[in-house]
């Protein structure tokens, strides 16, 4: 029943959609980094948490909010929006409930310059909605072949693949496309992320790679890579800070943060945001961009 309408704005806002249908990816560490990444650069960000039961991107700006009281009163605050799902019985009843809350929400934040919405690791309403909203989605899957399911059904036999067929969630994204495009006559930008990455090699990797690949063009997306698993990202998800924070608060990097900051700068550059900040500026819709850290 999904149908979504267009939302009527000013200057309407560039939206940034994290997405997938499964936890444990990274997308509302990616969606923090990135949100600091756009206020840094002069923008207004609003943001949206559509997992509001779990709520980690809530929380991580609740954490945010609290240091910044605390510690720091320079700490750059998003416009932050949770919307939780409905509980009528009624399909039909709770899908337009959800709808009416998430374009509520929507016009609300719409005089931001970008609006980054995180949605939950399932199947929902409000994440279909959302990802027809996106002009850019982006999808953090897990360096494997576990999380390589959430795209493609993968068979393997004798160590070659054999089959790929796209799975639900890159069925979901398709149609999701096409009504963005249809309503809106937007193009929609879509970038899936090898996060949590490991530094050894492994063939399990090589493997990965060579099926991203295959899949790119067929399904319409790009390839960047995200971060490695470091400890550092639980611990500033507790206070709410970035990587892109510590030096503004005087804090020395490790040499295990120095790598972290590169790997957000290779991620922040697969993102495009120097070609998301000329587009914002033609629309007289954004400041001059400021040089990123």
């Amino acid at each position: 029943m999904l149908e979504g309408k267009s939302v009527s704005t000013g200057s309407k806002p560039y939206v940034v959609v994290l997405g997938n249908e499964k936890g444990g990816t990274g997308k509302s560490t990616i969606s923090m980094h990135l949100i600091v990444q756009l206020m840094k650069m002069g923008f207004r960000v609003g943001s949206m948490d559509l997992d509001a039961r779990q709520g980690t991107l809530t929380r991580y700006v609740t954490n945010r909010e609290k240091v910044g009281l605390k510690q720091c009163d320079k700490l750059l605050m998003p416009q932050h929006r949770p919307i939780p799902r409905s509980e009528n019985r009624s399909l039909e009843l709770a899908e337009k409930d959800e709808e009416n809350r998430f374009t509520a929400a929507f016009e609300e934040l719409s005089e931001n310059h970008f609006i980054v919405i995180d949605t939950p690791g399932n199947d929902t309403y409000l994440s279909r909605l959302a990802h027809s909203y996106a002009d850019t989605l982006i999808t953090p899957i897990n360096d494997s072949f576990i999380d390589l399911d959430l795209l493609v059904n993968v068979e393997q036999m004798e160590g070659k693949i054999q089959d790929l067929k796209p799975s639900t969630y890159a069925e979901s994204v398709w149609e999701q496309k096409k009504k963005r495009l249809m309503r809106d006559k937007v193009t929609v930008d879509w970038i899936v992320v090898r996060n949590r990455l490991s530094n050894l090699y492994a063939r399990n990797k090589e493997e990965v790679t060579k099926v991203l690949s295959l899949l790119a063009p067929r399904l319409g997306f790009r390839i960047a890579s995200g971060f490695c698993e470091r400890v550092i990202f639980r611990e500033l998800f507790l206070s709410g800070l970035t990587l892109l924070d510590l030096e503004d608060m005087g804090k020395r990097l490790t040499m295990s943060q120095v790598a972290a900051r590169q790997e957000l700068r290779n991620l922040l550059k697969a993102f495009n945001l120097s070609g998301l900040v000329a587009k914002m500026q033609n629309k007289d819709a954004a400041p001059t961009e400021k040089k990123a850290s």
